[in-house]
């Protein structure tokens, strides 16, 4: 207990723990009622002892963040099913979608009183439906189902019986048949963390009276063998419908091997009309998504990408004359990618971007006449503005501190849009914010209870004199005059970032919570600090990065005096994964390693992964006359596949090792160098790093007699996503990490009672 002021006791705040993380509720996909009155919005409640993830829909008053704020008016759940999400209010405001159980289900929407009723569903597929979409007739609907492309009838309109029975036939034999081989004849057999086997997403148009069968708008005469919308992880809604009800845009990739393809375009159909007369409208070499129309319908906006086989190339946001057809990319000017976006009015986009650790929010005009910033500290995500209002705009906000909450922010005035705002601008400068409000945050009580301190950032030079940036989280109940063990993680990607979010599987504050220095460095390849910056990791994996990292490391021992640079830790997954085999195989600084997930051997790696386009860039060798400190870089637009530029390790063979980028950038190559005990983990399911990079990993170290584990989970993919899993994960992480930095039940433990200790240094 802690003295207050007028001599009050309260609780003192503690470290978060694992079943803290756990009893948080994941709040997600805000949607504003027709009226403006109300925010719909999912939450995930997660039940570690069922080890169970469930989500419901909710609602909030949104004039309880415009006007009275705390005024007692609170969010409530609205649905109480088996799992209830992505819902969708009408057009009429007369009901809502959502869905449930497998199908879509539509119920309907009181908005006096702001209640969902009964549902009933208006889909009974036997492949199951996901992704409802409303038409501006709250009459019909797009939506997504895996149906059998074999099954598509050989004639006739619609989604005929006899194809629907074939459906449900294939699934029931596929169900009992005691045999689950597969045969595979093209690439992109299996995605992420399943087999694709026979099955392929199609998009269908849907009634709610259900008076005809929904009809398949991507058959397989059209799309082929081919996924319609293309999985993109994290991409935005492959689909759409115009204001006016009469046509259809959705992303579709028709390339020969669409493992070795990021060229998905945006196509356009008229409703009613037949499949068939599907329209490519994108241009772009590259990857094209998010397809979505201006409220007069008439501009069709997505985001695009100029490389084909370049999966993190700039995201520029481009608009479309829907009338001459003619294409203009709007995110010149933006220096980061656009990861969302909305339509605000017909003239104003409202996007989100990275940014040096932080995700706001931009407004830009349609014509490119002028950009600003609107938001500040934070990650916003789930965009969505408001029917009646449209100078108002709801998200999702969160921070290293705070894990998602739904914000309101409204216009402060309106916008002078005839004054140019490009010519000298530097978007990067907020220039005008929006007022923010807290709409709903479900997590306050719990939130209170925790010390979590705040992130902090700083700057260093890194490879080359290049400025980098890292960030610090001290540890809970901070002394400034103890020294402190480090935990120094390394984030995945390469083409992503550590900033002010907060994160379920790699949080921040629950690694410093027993008692250490978390330190993160955004190296080369990180995104939010230019599109330059973030092309300057490939064909370079263990070149400028490492520099970068080490460095950060360095600077941060140099500036936090609390740091004990004698008891550091490296952890990292994915890329980070890739990274933590590296520095175990170049340096000994560190007292333990965590690997996750990681690439040790890119020449077997490249065989078994799906995503061949990754592998065949990343590895591509650098430019004549390049070092390690200097990338030559890609030209946007090149066209790795059909130029033949692609690196496959074949390529290579007869070559010394530092001119074949698979061997120069492997760990394994230098695996007899490798001396800090290593913890090891990966998942059966992982189909992006296969579970045998882990296992060759493993062997060797065993093999070499370096102190090491292997953490294996049969029943995972590329990220730990069950609940009991995720705990064991936790545990067996800080007890390595403890083991090695002699914390807790092994402080001050040496290694005449710790065996493990006594490794070679």
């Amino acid at each position: 207990m802690v003295w207050a002021a007028g001599g009050q006791t309260v609780a003192a705040k503690r470290p978060m723990t694992f079943a803290d993380l756990m009893a948080m509720k994941r709040v997600s996909d805000p949607q504003v009622s027709v009226s403006g009155k109300w925010v719909l919005f999912s939450v995930t409640d997660v039940s570690l002892e069922k080890n169970t993830k469930v989500n419901h829909l909710w609602v909030v008053p949104l004039e309880a963040g415009i006007k009275e704020q705390g005024s007692g008016i609170k969010e409530r759940q609205v649905t109480s099913g088996g799992g209830e999400s992505g819902g969708r209010f009408s057009p009429d405001g007369k009901s809502v979608m959502y869905s449930a159980e497998g199908q879509l289900v539509v119920a309907g929407w009181d908005d006096a009183a702001g209640t969902v009723g009964v549902g009933r569903a208006v889909t009974s597929l036997e492949t199951g439906a996901d992704g409802g979409v409303w038409a501006p007739d709250s009459k019909h609907f797009l939506f997504v189902s895996d149906v059998y492309p074999g099954c598509e009838a050989a004639a006739g309109a619609g989604r005929a019986e006899a194809e629907a029975k074939c459906n449900a036939e294939k699934d029931a034999a596929a169900a009992k048949s005691p045999v689950k081989a597969l045969i595979f004849t093209d690439l992109l057999y299996r995605h992420w963390d399943h087999y694709l086997g026979e099955k392929r997403s199609h998009i269908f148009w849907g009634s709610v009276e259900g008076a005809s069968i929904p009809e398949d708008l991507t058959p397989a005469s059209v799309v082929g063998d081919h996924e319609a919308p293309t999985f993109s992880l994290s991409a935005p809604v492959g689909y759409a419908i115009s204001p006016d009800g009469k046509e259809i845009a959705y992303v579709v990739n028709l390339e020969r091997v669409p493992a070795e393809s990021t060229n998905n375009d945006v196509f356009v159909l008229a409703v009613g009309a037949a499949p068939s007369t599907a329209k490519k409208v994108s241009t772009s070499a590259g990857s094209d998504d998010g397809p979505a129309y201006s409220p007069d319908g008439k501009w069709l906006a997505w985001r695009s990408q100029k490389t084909n086989g370049f999966e993190s190339d700039k995201f520029d946001l481009v608009v479309m004359d829907r009338g001459t057809g003619k294409i203009r990319d709007l995110s010149e000017k933006v220096a980061g990618w656009i990861d969302e976006f909305i339509w605000q009015d017909p003239t104003t986009i409202i996007f989100a971007s990275s940014l040096k650790g932080e995700e706001p929010l931009f407004s830009i005009a349609v014509d490119g006449h002028w950009l600003i910033q609107i938001t500040g500290e934070g990650e916003y995500s789930s965009i969505t503005g408001s029917p009646r209002e449209s100078n108002i705009i709801v998200a999702t906000k969160m921070g290293v501190t705070s894990p998602s909450s739904v914000v309101v922010l409204k216009e402060k005035t309106a916008i002078d849009k005839s004054e140019p705002r490009t010519s000298s601008l530097d978007p990067h400068v907020v220039l005008e914010r929006f007022d923010e409000a807290t709409l709903a945050q479900l997590n306050v009580s719990l939130l209170s209870q925790l010390d979590l301190p705040k992130m902090e950032p700083y700057w260093f030079a890194g490879a080359g004199g290049t400025n980098v940036e890292g960030f610090v989280v001290r540890p809970p109940h901070f002394d400034p005059a103890k020294k402190y063990p480090v935990k120094f993680l390394m984030h995945g990607g390469p083409q992503g970032s550590w900033g002010d979010a907060w994160s379920y599987r790699w949080n921040p504050e629950l690694f410093a919570a027993s008692g250490y220095v978390v330190v993160m460095v955004n190296p080369r390849g990180s995104t939010g600090y230019g599109q330059q910056f973030v092309e300057e990791v490939a064909g370079d994996w263990g070149g400028r990065p490492y520099v970068d990292l080490m460095k950060g490391l360095d600077a941060a021992e140099a500036q936090f005096a609390f740091i004990d640079k004698t008891r550091e830790c490296a952890l990292g997954a994915s890329y980070g994964g890739f990274m933590a085999n590296w520095v175990l195989t170049h340096t000994d600084r560190f007292k333990c390693i965590v690997t996750h997930d990681g690439m040790v051997d890119p020449v077997s790696a490249f065989g078994a992964t799906e995503e061949l386009w990754f592998n065949e860039w990343e590895f591509r060798p650098l430019e004549a006359g390049s070092t390690k400190e200097e990338v030559g870089s890609r030209k946007r637009g090149d066209d790795v596949v059909e130029q033949g530029k692609a690196a496959r390790p074949w390529d290579f063979y007869g070559k010394p090792a530092g001119e074949d980028p698979f061997r120069k950038w492997s760990p394994m190559m230098f695996i007899k160098d490798a001396r800090t005990p290593t913890l090891v983990v990966h998942s059966q399911r992982d189909y992006r790093l296969d579970v045998s990079q882990g296992l060759q990993l493993f062997t060797a170290l065993q093999l070499l007699g370096v102190p090491s584990k292997m953490l294996y989970f049969p029943d995972e993919g590329h990220w730990v996503l069950k609940p009991q899993n995720a705990q064991l994960w936790w545990e067996t992480v800080d007890d390595w990490c403890d083991r090695w930095t002699g914390m807790g039940k092994y402080k001050g433990v040496g290694p005449e009672k710790n065996p493990m200790m006594s490794v070679a240094r």
